[in-house]
């Protein structure tokens, strides 16, 4: 069995868990700029941390990617935009121990021998921005940030930065363009970031999670971290679960448990009812059902099964959830976030929508399923960002898992589920 690894979220239960106090002395930032720059980008690639956005890029590999000597400016950016349906453990995460995240920067910066960093957070969540800042002051108070840091001769400035809410600008190039006071839109890679990305400057975007681990690395050793989770996917990761489970939060544990473990810890799928479908990483994720509750929730296991571990936001749905009504829910938010740069996207999900609209209501035929997919076909792979690819992941397995209860909504001219029993009031 499986336990918990609490180490990002140890102190989340302590009244002054955000303050300086609360956290402590950045010890491991002390460390770390008593290290050479590269030794710390070694560290953190000796101890296997890949990405917790998402994709699950090798984090220390991308450090190294920025060019060193190049006469100009590096700079970090946290990409702290969490947005996605049924993604949340950043936003926690700020709130509860902002300065994890905050001495995990100066530990990148250091790293990455950057002197400016940005925290890019969701305009929407203003008691976290106020969080950070309050965090971010309270480092300067204390000399934890500005000029000659430690008396290492390093200096560091960190802005939080809050965006207006656009979904797209979770995506590294969208959210720089938005960051630089443009249109939030993907760009055209190549370049990457890391050779022009901010001001058209080395730059490394990293997700909040992925930063705010640095700082146990350091500490504890690249050993420590490697020792959990798998042989490709090491270490500890928030997951989050939410839905139709007893004891919906954030259980932090070693990359590899199965939901049928974090199920047990939950309490379960709330009384008297049974799991029906679930998603591993967020909305855009394809989705699994009961048959894959013992997949180890790695990004080799969960990739092999036909899904993507995502930001391991486990949504959890029972037998009451209608699937085509879920899967019209996800399509409505992407259709509306879709920022329109590419043609495949901005019409594709729309017409997910409107197919999807009246085959919910029991209006369509069974040539609508293969008019959803072959539109979704015509959006994977074809757009600049993983929006479009993301759009796609609830249409392609709802079909694949659920023809029949598609079915069911034309045999009946209507919708077979009584949608009361599925929302938070529901009793049945």
């Amino acid at each position: 069995m499986t336990t918990l690894t609490p180490v990002l979220t140890a102190n989340w239960d302590q009244p002054n868990s955000f303050t300086l106090e609360g956290y402590g002395d950045y010890s491991a930032a002390r460390k770390a700029l008593g290290m050479d720059p590269d030794a710390v980008i070694q560290a953190v690639k000796d101890s296997g941390l890949r990405g917790r956005g998402g994709a699950g890029f090798p984090t220390g590999m991308k450090w190294g990617f920025i060019p060193q000597g190049d006469g100009k400016p590096h700079y970090l950016v946290v990409n702290a935009d969490e947005s996605e349906p049924g993604t949340c453990k950043d936003i926690p995460l700020m709130m509860a121990n902002p300065h994890s995240l905050v001495e995990g920067i100066i530990i990148t910066s250091y790293a990455i021998r950057a002197n400016h960093a940005f925290i890019y957070v969701r305009g929407e969540v203003l008691h976290v921005i106020r969080r950070l800042q309050a965090a971010v002051a309270e480092a300067y108070d204390k000399g934890l940030l500005g000029k000659d840091l430690f008396g290492s001769g390093f200096d560091l400035e960190l802005v939080v930065h809050s965006g207006a809410g656009a979904y797209i600008c979770g995506e590294e190039t969208a959210l720089l363009d938005s960051l630089e006071g443009y249109r939030g839109q993907p760009r055209l890679k190549p370049p990457f970031p890391a050779v022009a990305g901010l001001y058209a400057s080395p730059t490394v975007v990293n997700n909040v999670e992925s930063v705010a681990s640095v700082p146990s690395i350091i500490s504890n050793g690249a050993e420590w971290f490697a020792g959990m989770g798998t042989e490709k996917s090491k270490g500890f990761g928030i997951f989050s679960l939410s839905g139709h489970v007893t004891r919906p939060g954030q259980y932090e544990a070693p990359l590899g448990i199965t939901l049928r473990e974090l199920l047990d810890m939950a309490g379960g799928i709330r009384e008297g009812h049974q799991i029906k479908f679930w998603t591993p990483g967020g909305s855009s994720t394809p989705i699994f059902t009961d048959e894959h509750l013992d997949v180890p929730l790695d990004f080799e296991s969960v990739g092999a099964k036909g899904s993507m571990l995502g930001t391991r936001a486990l949504q959890i749905f029972d037998e009451t959830t209608c699937v085509v009504r879920a899967v019209l829910r996800w399509t409505e938010f992407y259709a509306h976030e879709s920022c329109g740069k590419c043609t495949p996207c901005r019409e594709g999900t729309y017409w997910l929508k409107q197919v999807l609209k009246r085959l919910e209501k029991g209006q369509g035929t069974e040539e609508d399923l293969t008019t959803i997919t072959d539109i979704a076909d015509n959006i994977l792979g074809r757009s600049f960002c993983a929006l479009g690819d993301g759009a796609t992941s609830p249409i392609h397995s709802s079909v694949k898992y659920f023809r029949d209860e598609y079915l069911k909504h034309f045999e009946i001219g209507g919708c077979p589920f009584d949608h009361a029993p599925s929302t938070v009031w529901g009793t049945k």
